[in-house]
């Protein structure tokens, strides 16, 4: 049986999560089922709505139930937040081990791990779980271990160029 290839869209600029999105699009547009995980954003973002309606073949689920990104929580709604967040990363190994789509994206697991609430070993073993299913992962940073996890690493990066300055 095939692997599935693991992607990571990391770094310090806007558009990894877009850069995910674009994927999930295309994946759609050849047939495939995608299923999108966000973590950390809040249940509160405007663009769950519109991608809600692109149903059945991306779904987007979001297991946190405050409306405010988790930076914003207090210490105890941060507690309650991990709690979702831990269960929404067991319906992520359900998907896989389940075969339920072609495409998973784990919006902002990389900032699960650098906060600790996933530890890197429980982020290992989700991506065993991937069979033939295609996995995208963005946050942040993603330090040298977990870019061994990945087949493809994007850095997206912000970048002002100078006059007259060619990419």
């Amino acid at each position: 049986m095939a692997k599935g290839l693991v992607n990571i869209y990391a770094g310090d600029g806007k558009g990894k999560s877009p850069a995910a999105l674009g994927r999930a699009l295309q994946a759609a547009m050849e047939g495939k089922s995608v299923v999108i995980l966000q973590f950390l954003k809040g249940n509160g973002m405007k663009s769950q709505d519109f991608l809600r309606r692109m149903e059945p073949e991306i779904k987007l689920f979001c297991f946190e139930k405050a409306d405010e990104s988790y930076e914003n929580l207090s210490e105890e709604e941060k507690q309650e937040e991990i709690v979702n967040i831990k269960n929404e990363m067991n319906f992520a190994k359900k998907v896989l081990i389940t075969r339920e789509c072609d495409l998973l994206i784990l919006d902002e697991v990389l900032r699960l791990v650098e906060k600790e609430i996933v530890s890197l070993e429980d982020l290992k073993a989700l991506l065993e779980c991937r069979g033939d299913t295609d996995v995208i992962l963005t946050g942040k940073k993603a330090g040298e271990d977990i870019c061994a996890l990945a087949d493809m690493v994007s850095r997206i990066e912000t970048w002002k160029p100078e006059a007259n300055a060619q990419i």
